[in-house]
């Protein structure tokens, strides 16, 4: 069999995303007794009430039954709270497949989007499997560049993706910076603003995404409910647009690929989400002052704005600071990956856990400067 010949010359360049070890098998490589997850953004506090209550009462005999095929009564709600008609949400099995969905519904080989270099990785990776070109424009002051992405727009550009809030450096852009963009990106191509850490931004400028489609038919939002809800495990997301854009990436999308606990969860998620909402803001802005607070302390320097996360920069390569974290049980994101060699990201949690981790990561740099020192 000559598998070669059968892989488009698009698919055989690409290199496979290698997701982390399972916990145990972590804690038993670095001698760790306990393992923090500092890496993936998770809300410690999980889902919601309601949420937690439809989880843990989920009968068996349902996971015998197939699910609603496009997440019919998620979507009416999702419609009642965003003010829109059903038809234009479109339910996914998280994020990642709203994107591929869209990708798929709009480009073909010889097209190209356009994004940042240094964001959220999986528009670039499902444009490049499916041989549609990422066009990466640099980031300015760590926020997406609206006149770079401009400048970049060709006939065949199809869709522009902005993270909003970036991640991973927390970025925002204002309402008046959104319209000016999308005033000057005209009707010709879609704009994807993905608001995946929207429920933690708190800057009254924020833009009204959803306000603007009728203004701006070309604009989709993505939304999940994977962190500020929760349920990354369960794997929800979703996107908004008019009727006829949402149409046309239905027939892209997978049917009953959202199975029937998650949308139960996510149904139940929004009945009661204004308390938790506030306590997970409260939770993280302690510990974003927390951790900036002994950052500067150190001497290290940070970025963060919106979002349940912090960057980091350390004073040795980051997968080496990340060992060295790992055999105190704190498990962050290294960096290099998201074009910022050098640098973590750290998930932002309970206090208790951002003392440890704030005295793990004293500990090291003290340690590492001394070694310096010396070897100076």
């Amino acid at each position: 069999m000559n598998l070669e010949a059968l892989i488009p010359e698009y698919v055989r360049g690409f290199q496979a995303y290698v997701p982390s070890k399972p916990d145990h098998l972590l804690m038993r490589e670095y001698g760790a007794p306990v393992l923090h997850r500092l890496n993936n953004n998770e809300n410690p506090l999980g889902p919601p009430p309601a949420a937690a209550r439809v989880i843990a009462a989920f009968p068996p005999e349902r996971a015998a039954v197939y699910p609603s095929g496009d997440c019919h009564d998620l979507r009416q709600a999702l419609g009642v709270r965003l003010g829109l008609v059903a038809d234009r949400i479109l339910v996914g099995n998280g994020s990642c497949e709203v994107i591929s969905s869209v990708i798929k519904a709009f480009c073909q080989p010889g097209d190209n989007i356009i994004t940042a270099d240094k964001t959220f990785a999986v528009y670039e990776w499902v444009a490049e499997f499916s041989g549609i070109e990422a066009r990466l424009t640099p980031l300015h002051d760590y926020a997406f560049d609206p006149q770079a992405m401009l400048d970049r727009i060709d006939r065949h550009t199809k869709i522009l993706f902005v993270c909003n809030p970036n991640n991973p450096t927390g970025s925002s852009w204002s309402r008046q910076v959104l319209v000016d963009f999308l005033e000057q990106v005209g009707d010709d191509r879609i704009v994807v603003v993905d608001e995946a850490y929207r429920e933690y931004v708190e800057d009254p400028d924020y833009p009204d995404t959803v306000g603007l489609m009728e203004r701006f038919p070309n604009l989709v939002v993505f939304r999940t409910f994977s962190k500020m809800y929760g349920l990354a495990g369960l794997r929800v997301g979703y996107l908004a647009g008019t009727e006829a854009v949402v149409e046309v990436v239905r027939r892209t999308s997978v049917a009953y690929s959202v199975n029937v606990q998650a949308q139960q969860a996510a149904l139940a998620a929004l009945e009661d989400d204004c308390e938790h909402i506030a306590a997970t803001r409260a939770l993280v802005r302690q510990g974003k002052a927390m951790v900036g607070d002994a950052c500067r302390d150190l001497g290290l320097e940070t970025v963060g704005g919106e979002g349940n996360y912090l960057m980091i920069r350390t004073p040795i390569n980051d997968m080496l600071m990340y060992r060295r974290l790992m055999r105190r049980g704190m498990m962050v994101r290294t960096m290099t990956g998201f074009r910022f060699p050098g640098w973590i990201r750290v998930t932002l949690r309970e206090r208790e856990v951002m003392e440890r981790f704030v005295e793990a990561l004293a500990e090291e740099v003290d340690m590492i400067r001394n070694k310096q020192g010396v070897a100076a």
